[in-house]
């Protein structure tokens, strides 16, 4: 069993329930995976329609250019159904907001160990969250303009295909680096697949919202053993290991 570089705990363990903080409800973790299934559609098509040996080898040119076009219209519409979760609205100011410590955060060597008061979302995540929905907004704007032309002058035209073809690029850059961080910490991904994460993990990467919410949650339907005190002084009550994190239900909203 090897651990994975950001993460604390082993490649392959499971998470004991006792030690599970939820992270992400399930409104929230299908925002993210229906954002992640367009965005990646889009990126797939639109290199089948820009570079030559692709657009070759798969040809439907027309096919494909209607799904890069209707994918990229529907990205807004995992955001604007997600509104309708209130932990999902309170996940967006959260990323809406730098403070004292998001700067520094940025200025700190050791700012994985625990010792910046970091809240719930880092300031990379928060960057990258703001790029998103700019890029998401712009795209689709240019977008409309590329994909029914004729009302636009032609001075829109060009201007419209210069940025959507360049801001296209810095998505991949930044697609690409979204991909390489999750890789290295497991435990973020588990996260965003299960709702939960480790109390140990929260605790290292985001004290100050381990803090706050870092009660361990227990899984619904789950026995519990003789309420006592937590050896490690947490105050928190024993549940048995027999539980694995995978069988939990799915939080509801």
């Amino acid at each position: 069993m090897t651990s994975t570089p950001g993460s604390a705990v082993p490649t392959g363990a499971t998470m004991s329930p006792r030690s599970a903080v939820q992270r992400f409800t399930r409104a929230q973790r299908w925002v993210h995976r229906a954002v992640a299934l367009l965005m990646g559609v889009c990126l797939l098509t639109a290199a089948m329609l820009y570079f030559g040996p692709f657009a070759v080898a798969v040809g439907r040119r027309h096919l494909i250019a209607t799904i890069h076009l209707y994918a990229g219209l529907a990205l807004p519409v995992p955001v604007l159904a997600g509104l309708l979760s209130g932990a999902f609205r309170t996940d967006l100011r959260l990323l809406n907001r730098f403070d004292a410590a998001d700067w520094e955060w940025i200025r700190r060597k050791d700012r994985r160990q625990g010792r910046v008061p970091i809240g719930k979302f880092n300031p990379g995540q928060k960057v990258n969250a703001a790029f998103v929905g700019g890029a998401i907004l712009v795209m689709v704007g240019t977008g409309v303009v590329l994909g029914w032309p004729n009302p636009w002058p032609l001075q829109y035209r060009q201007g419209a295909t210069f940025v959507h073809d360049w801001l296209a690029a810095a998505i991949v850059v930044m697609t690409a680096g979204h991909i390489v961080f999750a890789l290295r910490d497991p435990e973020a991904r588990l996260g965003l697949r299960t709702g939960f994460v480790s109390l140990d993990w929260a605790r290292r990467e985001h004290p100050s919202w381990a803090a706050r919410h870092g009660s361990p949650a227990r899984p619904p339907h789950s026995q519990t053993a003789t309420p006592g005190p937590d050896p490690a002084g947490e105050g928190t009550q024993e549940i048995p290991n027999n539980r694995r994190e995978r069988a939990w239900p799915r939080s509801a909203e």
